[in-house]
């Protein structure tokens, strides 16, 4: 296993956050040293023995996992604890999925779902296949395998249907860059680790009262407001995006490129982190590599260091010309914050 898709206390704590985030109540937590996952049910013998028990203690009705899960180990876990078995990604899409509120935003979470379904059909129909039998000759299968593919026929089309649809959105997007250029419109992205504080800043540079709440996921559908830049003498366009995480699940960014393709075409990037986390430079790491895999390596990048305001008078805050201390709560920095921006821009 690759030491980033690693679990640790904090992944573990932000996999909790994230339980309480989607309306479930994480009563306990349980980690695993092991060299590689146990191809069929992730954990081994003993630990899957010891999470059982837990289970039956706590009367618990699901189980979460802080890693990516293939069908069979979800499958298999499932037979082995006698619960609900959900993966990171599953978790994440499901958060998705209650907060999503324009159409293109529930468009992205439906598809991200449709492609996270599909390899997991399988296991839907095997009570069907065992009925019918799986050594049936040619002709004479069960209906379980014709459901199946029914299926998984009826979601292909499904995404196929998704995907035109989000082209649309980007043609539409595509359009709307175009007009902004020729107009000579700034636009100035604001990206960071999901709770870093983005909607808050963008709330206090533009005065405006988009809801900013304290938790994981608040922000999923893109918001644009105008920015008056005094020194630059012109408005920029200010856009929130939706936050990273460790783990996030790759069809998810698949799906949401046609929102965040806009950080390839932006003029400056804000990328805001959240100093008061014990684990902040790892979030900013995360950012940084999702970034790249967007495309938007080569944009300039200006790191807005959020939530001094947080942390112990005597510690030392980062410096340097590529970020800036602020508190989006306060106020404190953003005068600052503005300077810097301008300059980055002219």
């Amino acid at each position: 296993m690759a030491p980033e898709e690693r679990s640790t206390e904090q992944s573990m704590a932000e996999l909790g956050a994230l339980a309480e985030t989607a309306g479930a109540e994480a009563v306990a937590a349980v980690l695993q040293s092991r060299p590689a996952p146990d191809p069929r049910c992730f954990f081994g013998s003993g630990k899957l023995r010891e999470l059982r028990e837990l289970i039956q203690a706590q009367e618990c009705d699901l189980a979460l996992i802080d890693n990516e899960l293939t069908p069979s180990q979800a499958r298999g876990m499932e037979e082995e604890l006698g619960v609900r078995v959900l993966d990171r990604p599953g978790l994440i899409l499901d958060i998705f999925a209650q907060r999503a509120r324009t159409r293109e935003g529930r468009l992205q979470v439906e598809l991200a779902q449709y492609q996270y379904i599909l390899p997991r059909l399988t296991g839907m129909w095997t009570h069907l296949k065992r009925q019918a039998g799986t050594s049936a000759p040619i002709g004479t299968r069960g209906p379980g395998e014709t459901q199946l593919e029914t299926d998984r026929r009826h979601i292909r089309r499904t995404i196929q249907k998704l995907e035109a649809d989000l082209e649309q959105v980007r043609r539409v997007r595509s359009t709307q860059r175009r007009r902004r250029e020729k107009n000579a419109v700034p636009v100035v992205a604001l990206v960071g680790y999901t709770n870093a504080g983005k909607s808050t800043v963008l709330n206090r540079l533009t005065r405006s009262d988009i809801p900013a709440n304290n938790r994981l996921f608040d922000t999923l559908d893109t918001t644009t407001r105008r920015l008056w830049l005094g020194q630059l003498g012109r408005e920029v366009l200010l856009s929130d995006t939706v936050g990273f995480i460790r783990k996030l699940p790759t069809h998810l960014v698949e799906a949401f490129k046609a929102t965040l393709e806009e950080l390839q075409y932006a003029d400056l990037l804000l990328h805001v982190i959240d100093v008061s986390a014990p684990d902040w430079e790892e979030q900013a790491q995360v950012t940084d590599s999702l970034i790249r895999e967007l495309g938007a390596g080569q944009t300039p990048v200006l790191r807005v260091y959020n939530k001094c305001d947080a942390i112990p008078v005597m510690t030392e805050l980062p410096r340097g010309r590529d970020g800036v201390c602020v508190s989006a709560r306060t106020g404190e920095g953003m005068e600052l914050l503005l300077q810097r921006i301008t300059e980055a821009l002219l």
